[in-house]
């Protein structure tokens, strides 16, 4: 059995539906006339080309069939968060992107489950969708890394974090919006490359090293996309400067690693060697398959990079489905 806990879905949102929300800053998507190919747009800029699996449920099932995937967790893609606009359209919008996500899974729905999102800048409206979507059947809730300068170890995230784990809800982050301004890392998909997994390690830290996890029930499941970014690979780091300098033990009362424990993250690090770090890191009951598919930059091949490494079959039996299983309670 296989269970890919990363992938994404657009609906078919129109530029009207769009405009009507924001026409700068709303994205829809840009279909073809054959039906297989499309751009997402935002205001009336191309943002990123796709294909038919982003928005046709029917057609991703058959991909997940040729690659021997049974279940597939999906949620929005982050530019569809919302952020940016006041509470009462996020909301709206966080309503009807949720609304999209329940029905596109409904089509299969023993194959595709769907994560929610919420209108974060809010955390009242946060917490009552995340709730209302679970009850419609979302197994748990995609959230960003960060809202504007509020990263995750503001009092309103860690509170939403303790709202999701007093309701049971799985959480899932994904890093957005990347550092590095307009004028930086601009080529080479750079933001993607650099700051999408140092967004990630700030996510992990911020909840870390502010003693956030020491408020943070232990049975909240928290998990973060892309390997966890460059987490594993500098925690000795984080760790040296614990032991050395008091202003980073200040808030964080046992060492940094300790913490990793309370973490999930996905394996797409596409390295065997970063994977067999990140599983000794995090522990082989806290990594999953997960593929960023549809996209270019996620596993081609969705399990490749597991089915290839030198793990035994119960390792690989864990890291495939069953810690999936158990922090999604499938």
């Amino acid at each position: 059995m296989r269970i890919d806990i990363h992938s994404h879905f657009f609906p078919a949102l129109s530029r009207d539906v769009a405009h009507a929300i924001d026409p700068e800053r709303a994205a829809w998507l840009q279909i073809e006339s054959s039906g297989n190919a499309g751009q997402i747009m935002v205001g009336d800029q191309p943002f990123r080309p796709v294909y038919r699996a982003l928005w046709d449920p029917d057609f991703r099932v058959q991909e997940l069939d040729a690659q021997n995937i049974d279940i597939q967790v999906v949620c929005s893609t982050p530019v569809l968060f919302g952020y940016c606009w006041d509470v009462g359209k996020a909301n709206d919008w966080a309503q009807r992107l949720n609304d999209e996500a329940v029905q596109f899974c409904s089509a299969h729905p023993t194959r595709l489950k769907a994560l929610s999102q919420v209108p974060l800048q809010n955390l009242k409206l946060a917490c009552a969708e995340a709730s209302r979507a679970q009850k419609m059947g979302c197994v748990g809730v995609q959230i960003g890394n960060h809202v504007a300068d509020k990263d995750l170890d503001h009092p309103d995230m860690v509170d939403f974090l303790i709202h999701c784990a007093d309701e049971h809800i799985p959480v899932f982050i994904h890093p957005w919006d990347m550092m590095g301004g307009s004028d930086r890392m601009q080529q080479w998909m750079l933001p993607w490359l650099v700051a999408m997994p140092a967004e990630t390690q700030l996510g992990m830290l911020s909840l870390i090293l502010s003693g956030a996890l020491e408020r943070i029930p232990e049975h909240a499941k928290i998990c973060f996309a892309h390997g966890g970014g460059s987490f594993a690979y500098l925690l000795g780091r984080v760790d040296n400067a614990w032991k050395h300098r008091d202003i980073v033990r200040q808030n964080c009362p046992r060492l940094p690693s300790e913490y990793a424990h309370r973490l999930y993250t996905d394996g797409a690090v596409f390295n065997e060697e970063a994977l067999r770090m990140l599983v000794g890191v995090m522990g082989e009951e806290r990594v999953m398959l997960g593929s960023d598919y549809p996209f270019p930059l996620g596993e081609q091949q969705i399990g490749q990079l597991i089915d290839g490494a030198a793990f035994n079959a119960e390792q690989k039996a864990k890291l495939l489905y069953q810690n999936a299983q158990q922090f999604f309670a499938l």
